[in-house]
């Protein structure tokens, strides 16, 4: 293939880039999107409900109907639980509790100096892949990635002279995209373990899918997603975004100064402090902060993983400050915390519509019908294990633009997707391994996604005139990537048959 054949070939692929960026951007205002769409679900589960559209769930043998939001008790509760859905929208609690935290840090300068200290010392080749693989173990530790590694990374991409927001796309990319790969087991493992066993049951009443079945499949994916995202950050996002031409100004990177030295020293022992802290109430078989039964992986250090970040960051950022002299007084630190509020208005005001249409959709059953829907049609499709898996990969990847929760996903495709590989001859294990697959890799151009609305926000602070074409024309490339990678990946380590976790074969005798 000639230099001319290639260039054109990207040529067609930017054009396609910007045709979805134009007309994205050409929507209204993401804020206006989510209304409409809320106002769409009372009007298709009026439909819905006339027309009797039900589907048979498979977990529960239940007959799943639509339910009419615009009767009498629809719109009771739409009147009824209105606020409840705004200030219980999880996505909402986490960024303001963490800002919180976060403000106390960077009030202080301690954010600042720790990118330029970074940017000064880090090898520049590198700086893409260790943001992308931040991200990605980011997981592990609840919604961190979304909250402090994608802005960050924002900063750090601007300070090189590079795009901000190709940096906060890999990071996205990590967090999101990368969902289901780490080299740690998350509060996922042993959740979607669960409801798998359930669905093995269904046939074998003796199995047991450990929280543990595809760790060997996704710590080796963590690499294969964090190698590929930072390709793609370099060879396609970067290119077509061009240089910055923005207003915002970029951190210098001056060297440190002697007192910005030494609180670095001083936030290096309390970070050790905090450390040995975490470890000594959690490596304990009785530890303080393990879970019900000693569990580590429910343990209130996971759960509350954002309460830890508000205190570890708020005391990091007081130690430095005071050290430094930019915080001398408690008024100074209360300062710090209310700037870091400021970027959070528009994200507040987009919240509101976007938390109605997701509890709206919810309460409706539409999301649940169309979810049982497409289960249906893969299942009958009866396929052989290479285009079962695509096909598998594709449907869950699809379902995930409707429908936002994993575990919501999964209890509704694992009682039909999980028997139905069994019977086939295929693990329970490889069922999930496949679904998380198609989970992860459309998460960063679904509007369903929690955090969707938050990384507009941190795109328009470079771009004012950025939206969800924007996001979505960025991300799409990760997405598509992803999906072909990936997926071969997966079907190649399922053809050569090594287990996917411990005691979690590829097949079913």
């Amino acid at each position: 293939m000639n230099k001319s054949t290639i260039q054109a070939k990207k040529s067609l692929f930017d054009r396609f880039l910007h045709f979805v960026e134009v007309g994205g951007n050409a929507l209204p205002h993401p804020a206006s999107i989510f209304g409409m769409l809320a106002i769409s679900v009372l009007i298709f589960s009026w439909l819905g409900s006339w027309l009797e559209w039900t589907a048979h769930h498979p977990a529960t043998g239940e007959t799943v109907t639509v339910v009419n939001l615009l009767s009498k008790e629809g719109i009771h509760k739409i009147f009824l639980q209105l606020v409840d859905n705004y200030t219980g929208f999880a996505p909402l609690g986490i960024v303001m509790v963490a800002l919180l935290g976060i403000g106390m840090a960077e009030g202080s300068g301690l954010i600042s100096a720790a990118i330029r200290l970074l940017v000064l010392k880090a090898p520049k080749r590198l700086i893409t892949f260790v943001i992308v693989t931040s991200g990605i173990l980011s997981n592990t530790a609840s919604d961190l990635g979304y909250v402090l590694i994608i802005p960050l990374a924002g900063v750090v991409f601007h300070a090189l002279g590079r795009h901000p927001i190709a940096g906060m796309a890999a990071a996205f990319a990590g967090v999101s995209g990368g969902f289901s790969a780490n080299l740690f087991i998350g509060t996922i493992d042993p959740l979607l373990a669960g409801l798998s066993t359930e669905s093995a049951r269904i046939l074998d009443e003796s199995y047991y899918v450990l929280p543990t079945a595809n760790y060997y499949f996704m710590a080796a994916s963590t690499f294969i997603v964090a190698i590929l995202a930072t390709w793609i950050t370099h060879s396609v996002v970067e290119p077509r975004l061009g240089s910055y031409t923005g207003e915002v100004s970029p951190e210098p990177i001056n060297p440190l100064n002697a007192a910005e030295r030494k609180g670095l020293k001083r936030v290096m022992w309390v970070s050790l402090a905090w450390l040995v802290f975490i470890l000594a109430t959690l490596i304990p078989e009785n530890g303080f902060f393990r879970g019900p039964g000693n569990s580590l992986l429910k343990s209130p250090f996971l759960k509350g993983f954002i309460a830890l970040l508000f205190f570890a960051a708020g005391s990091l950022g007081i130690v430095y400050g005071a050290t430094t002299g930019k915080y001398k007084r408690d008024a100074d630190v209360i300062k710090g915390m209310t700037e870091s509020f400021k970027s959070l208005a528009a994200f507040m005001v987009l919240v509101f519509f976007a938390a109605q249409f997701v509890a709206w959709f919810r309460w409706s059953h539409l999301g649940l019908i169309i979810a049982i829907r497409g289960a249906e049609v893969l299942h009958q499709l009866n396929l052989g294990m290479v285009p079962l898996l695509i096909m598998f990969v594709l449907l869950s990847g699809f379902i995930n633009l409707f429908m936002g929760s994993a575990s919501a996903k999964w209890a509704i495709l694992g009682p039909v997707f999980i028997p139905m590989f069994m019977l086939l001859g295929y693990s329970p294990e490889l069922s999930q391994a496949v679904f998380r697959v198609g989970d992860s890799v459309t998460n960063i151009i679904s509007p369903m996604m929690s955090f969707f609305a938050l990384i507009i926000v941190y795109f328009e602070k470079y771009d004012p005139k950025a939206g969800i074409g924007t996001l979505i024309s960025t991300m799409l490339p990760y997405s598509l990537w992803f999906f072909v990678v990936w997926t071969a990946f997966l079907v190649i380590w399922a053809l050569i048959g090594i287990p996917l976790g411990p005691g979690a074969p590829i097949y079913y005798p």
